[in-house]
Order: structure tokens, then sequence, then C-alpha cells
């Protein structure tokens, strides 16, 4: 059960990042509500999952495509090109409320294209394949843990994940009663300019380190 504790604790240390993940459940979970934030989410625990037993599986492998030096410049370039492009639509269209005089939403036109940009914003993110492949080589590999263990820790970390998101999802939601349209506006352009934002500063950290 040790190794089910650290992963719930590592989940909880996760859940509290800033990032370009916080901003997308944030502001779909308000302009859209719970399922369509779900759908969000659904994306991004699929894209975790998939990293997990990528680097589980061929960690060797991976060790090595991460050492090739044309790796952190084209997942930094594609990466900060999508992350914008999010940004901007968010930031250049307007929330899917019928009225602005009310709060009566449309429901999602495409579950589909929502999981899609969940699950691009997290895998095309840097710092997701570096936080899943360090957390493999440092705690996993380095402590020889057996498939059990291993299960166990990961298991732990992507449930408490999953649970704060949905936690997240419904903070959202509810919110959104008390917002007028004007606000609910200003969050998308605040989450806009915030995807915006993180691409511009992953483009950088990407042409500094190289």
């Amino acid at each position: 059960m040790k190794s089910l504790t650290e992963g719930i604790q590592t989940g909880l240390i996760l859940c509290f990042l800033i990032g370009p993940i916080f901003f997308t459940l944030l502001q779909t979970g308000v302009e859209r509500g719970f399922r369509a934030g779900a759908a969000v989410g659904l994306g991004i625990w699929v894209s975790d999952a998939m990293f997990v037993l990528l680097f589980y599986s061929g960690v060797n492998y991976i060790a090595q495509l991460l050492e090739w030096e044309g790796f952190s410049l084209y997942v930094g370039v594609v990466g900060s090109i999508i992350l914008a492009a999010f940004g901007a639509w968010a930031l250049f269209t307007k929330p899917a409320f019928q009225n602005p005089s009310d709060l009566h939403f449309k429901p999602s036109s495409s579950y589909v294209s929502l999981w899609a940009k969940g699950f691009l914003i997290n895998s095309i993110n840097p710092f997701t394949i570096l936080f899943w492949f360090g957390l493999m080589s440092t705690t996993i590999l380095k402590n020889s843990l057996d498939i059990y263990n291993v299960s166990l820790f990961f298991g732990g970390t992507i449930g408490t994940v999953v649970i704060t998101d949905i936690l997240k999802i419904l903070m959202a939601k509810r919110i959104r009663r008390w917002l007028q349209p004007k606000h609910i506006l200003l969050l998308r352009r605040v989450s806009g300019i915030a995807l915006i934002v993180f691409g511009i500063v992953l483009l950088v950290r990407t042409i500094i380190i190289l």
C-alpha cells in the first residue's frame, strides 16, 4: 500500500500545478457544463495513461529518443503552435451561450472534438512528457518496483488526477450560476491569453535550451 499512498501524494502535487490544463478545464466547465468539461478531462486522462504505458513498456527506447537533439525542438515548436492556436481561438471567439442577456448554454456540438482538445493540449506539453518519464525513471526504475507496485503507484497518481479534475469541473459549473455573460467572456479572454503566453514561453524555452 506504500506505493498507492505515494502515488496519491504525487497526484495531489500534480493537481495543484497551474498550467494550460487548468485553464482549459475551467473555461470548458464554465462555458459548456460538466459533460463537456469531462470530455476534455477524458482526453487528458487518456493522454496521461498513454505516456505511462509507453514509458513503462519502452523506457530505454524513450530515453534514447529524449536524448535526440531534434526531439526538444520539434516538440517545443509544435507544442507552442498548438497552445497558441487554442489560445487564439478562445481569445477571438465568443462563448457558447445563446443570448447575451442570459446563461442558457448550447450543448457541445462535438464531444469528440473536446476530447481531442484535451488529449492534444496534454500530449504536446513537454512538461507532461518529462514529468511522466522522470517519474518512471526516478521512482519506478530506481526502486526496482514490480508490476503490482507500479500499477498501485500510477493508479494512485492518475486516479487522484481524475478525481481532482472532476472536482475542478464541478466547481467551474457551479460558479457559472453567479457569473454574468460579461464575466464568462472575460474568463474566455483570460484563458485564451494564458494559453498563448504558455505557448510563447514554451517556444522561448525551447530556443534558449537549444
